[in-house]
């Protein structure tokens, strides 16, 4: 059960509450005891798996070909 803090309390106590939330602790604020937000623990960035998709697309020769003058005046 996520404990309930007031905002009153919460501006005195931010950094003990924020490092009970990175302990893994789910805190509630609240203005009058009506709840208005949560403080929850980021989730830890996922390793990005390089070459996921390796194998399934070929880039066709062409690609690497230079682009004919009337297109490179189009870009300039």
């Amino acid at each position: 059960m996520p404990t309930v803090v007031n905002v009153g309390q919460a501006k005195t106590h931010l950094s003990s509450l924020l490092e009970r939330v990175r302990a893994g602790e789910e805190i509630i604020l609240a203005k009058n005891g009506q709840p208005y937000a949560r403080l929850v623990p980021l989730e830890k960035p996922q390793k990005r798996k390089l070459g996921l998709m390796k194998g399934l697309g070929k880039v066709d020769e062409a690609f690497f070909e230079p682009l004919p003058e009337e297109d490179l005046k189009e870009w300039e």
